[in-house]
This record gives C-alpha cells, sequence and structure tokens, in this order.
C-alpha cells in the first residue's frame, strides 16, 4: 500500500459545487481506498492505495467523481516523495513563518521554458515565483486574494494545476508522511 493525497480543484469554492469532506472520504472508501482522512474543505483527500501509480489514480478517481457529483474536477494525486521534494526544495525559506503568503502549485505538467517566460513577463511584483518541476512556488507578500499576478496566473501559464497555502502543504505532508 502507497500513501497519496488527490488534491481536488474547483469544490467548495465562493458556495458553488459543494462536496461535503464526510461524503468525499466515503467515496473514497467506496472505491477501495483505505486510510483516508481529509483536510479542510477545500478537497484534500490522503488515502492509501494498492492500484497503481499516481497518474493511473487521478484519470480513475476524476471519471468516478464525475459519474458521482456530476460535474468535473480536475485532481491531482501525488504521492508522499512528491510532497517530500515540494517541501524541501522550497526556494522561499524566508516565509515559511508567514504561510499565508507563501503558495504551492501543483501542476498538470512542468511548463515549458515558453510557458514559464510568458508568465514571468507578467510577474511584476510584488510578487514573485519559480517553477521547480511540475510545481509552482508562488510568494504573495500581500496575500494570495489582493494579489493581481495570482489572478492572471492559469490563464497565462496554461497549464492546469490548483494551489494550496503552505500551511495546507505542510499538513498535507505530514499526513501523507504518517501512512
Amino acid at each position: 500500500m502507497s500513501g497519496f493525497v488527490a488534491l481536488f480543484s474547483g469544490i467548495n469554492v465562493g458556495g458553488n459545487r459543494i462536496v461535503k469532506m464526510a461524503e468525499l472520504r466515503a467515496f473514497f472508501e467506496e472505491l477501495g481506498f483505505t486510510d483516508v482522512a481529509s483536510y479542510v474543505q477545500s478537497g484534500n483527500v490522503v488515502f492509501c492505495s494498492a492500484k497503481g501509480d499516481a497518474t493511473t489514480l487521478t484519470q480513475m478517481l476524476e471519471q468516478a467523481f464525475q459519474q458521482r457529483w456530476g460535474f468535473h474536477s480536475r485532481i491531482m494525486v501525488r504521492d508522499a516523495a512528491w510532497f517530500a521534494q515540494l517541501v524541501a526544495g522550497n526556494p522561499y525559506p524566508e516565509v515559511v513563518e508567514d504561510p499565508t503568503k507563501l503558495h504551492a502549485m501543483a501542476l498538470e505538467r512542468e511548463p515549458s521554458s515558453e510557458e514559464a517566460g510568458r508568465l514571468a513577463e507578467k510577474c511584476t511584483g510584488p510578487e514573485r515565483f519559480e517553477v521547480k518541476g511540475d510545481v509552482l512556488y508562488l510568494h504573495a507578500p500581500d496575500g494570495l486574494g489582493k494579489s493581481k499576478f495570482a489572478e492572471i496566473l492559469p490563464r497565462t501559464l496554461k497549464v492546469p494545476g490548483t494551489t494550496r497555502n503552505w500551511r495546507s502543504i505542510l499538513a498535507l505532508a505530514e499526513m501523507i508522511g504518517q501512512r
């Protein structure tokens, strides 16, 4: 059995596409996953599986989720090693004490240099970002909600992803590390 985290995108945001975490945990258990736990309401599920790798699990979960709830949610499934590398690779260690200002975006794939370059042209401050593989680290000193850069990031980068603040990243890394 291997430990994984499923990061859901587009559920329980602004009162739309509501999925209760108890129902989501039960859904994972019905699919045969074990040691299922959720973290906050935005769709983070930690679970164990013997059913394949992150890519296979992502495809299976997205299809089953859409059948169950009737809408698509992009899901990023990642394993414990990915989370350990994410935490260790943080290029902004000086801001970890204020986890609401530091974010990590799990990307569907590593952006091309052209895609990352296009994004760099739009980053005029005070934010700063760094891409490492399929992770985009974002330091937003005024917070994500006030960041104009964060607002344009998805449509400029054009690589699907889902963002979590550093507090959530650390909590999920700890939860998956206990599996």
